[in-house]
Formats: structure tokens, C-alpha cells, sequence
């Protein structure tokens, strides 16, 4: 009973994630320009939500989806983080990559607690 307590608690943080990346990759394509690479973001973004919202069905099948989904935060966290988090950066953006850290950093631990588990 535990167990699936515990699993059921990463089963809400993936579809957390899911939620978060299916509105922010949307709501980056459709303020985008047909085919610029705002565009091709967004429609990326959407599509990892898609692979944490299978992660959040299945979390122990498909968990080596997220090694993507955590390099793909920490480069979105390196690149735009130290930029955005400073007086000059967007705020906004800065919120958003925050947020992107702190799933990477989940994803790991839940990667990290699946290996002892065995």
C-alpha cells in the first residue's frame, strides 16, 4: 500500500510536468510565426509534455524517457537561466526555467530512487 502511495506521488509530479509543458510549448507555438524556430520550440516543448504525460501513466516502464527530459531542462536552465534570473532578464522566462530546474531535479531523484529500489 505504500508502494503505490509513493508511485501514485511521481505519477502527480509527471503530470504536473506534462500539463506544464503542454501549455507553455502551445502557447509558445501559437504566438510564434508559422516555421521560425519559436515555432519548432513550442511544438518540441508540447511533445516532451506528451512523453512526461506516458511517463505519468506508466511511471517504472517509461522512465529512461526522462535522461531526455532532464538534459533537455538542464541545457533550457543553463542557456536561459543565469540571463533571466538577473535584473535584466524577462521575469517571465526566468519563472518558467525555475521551473524547468525543479522537474529536472525531480526526474533525477525519481530515476535516482527507481535504481536503489532495483
Amino acid at each position: 500500500m505504500m508502494a503505490r502511495r509513493r508511485i501514485n506521488g511521481w505519477r502527480l509530479l509527471f503530470w504536473i510536468a506534462a500539463a506544464y509543458n503542454l501549455v507553455i510549448g502551445l502557447g509558445a507555438f501559437l504566438d510564434a510565426a508559422w516555421g521560425s524556430p519559436e515555432a519548432i520550440n513550442g511544438v518540441l516543448i508540447f511533445a516532451f509534455g506528451i512523453l512526461y504525460a506516458l511517463v505519468a501513466r506508466e511511471p517504472r516502464r517509461f522512465a529512461p524517457v526522462l535522461l531526455a527530459g532532464i538534459l533537455g531542462k538542464a541545457m533550457v536552465v543553463l542557456m536561459l537561466g543565469p540571463l533571466n534570473w538577473s535584473g535584466g532578464g524577462n521575469p517571465a522566462i526566468g519563472a518558467i526555467v525555475a521551473g524547468d530546474l525543479l522537474f529536472a531535479l525531480g526526474f533525477a531523484v525519481f530515476l535516482i530512487v527507481l535504481r536503489r529500489r532495483g
